[in-house]
């Protein structure tokens, strides 16, 4: 399950961290310090989100 994780992860890891930074750039926080650390706090949500994800892909896909 950690390979369909990973990948999931680089889907959802895109997703969140541009979803942030178009978010820190909504509400005016234009300076760089902003625009990177909401991109890794998008990253950073991104992994129990792909783990959740790929848990129920893998549950799909190979039921018990």
């Amino acid at each position: 399950m950690l390979k369909l994780a990973a990948i999931v992860y680089i889907l959802v890891a895109s997703v969140l961290a541009g979803s942030f930074v178009v978010a820190a750039l909504t509400i005016g926080r234009m300076d760089a310090l902003s625009i990177s650390g909401s991109a890794l706090a998008g990253a950073l949500v991104a992994l129990p989100v792909a783990w959740f994800v790929a848990g129920k892909l893998n549950k799909t896909i190979r039921p018990a």
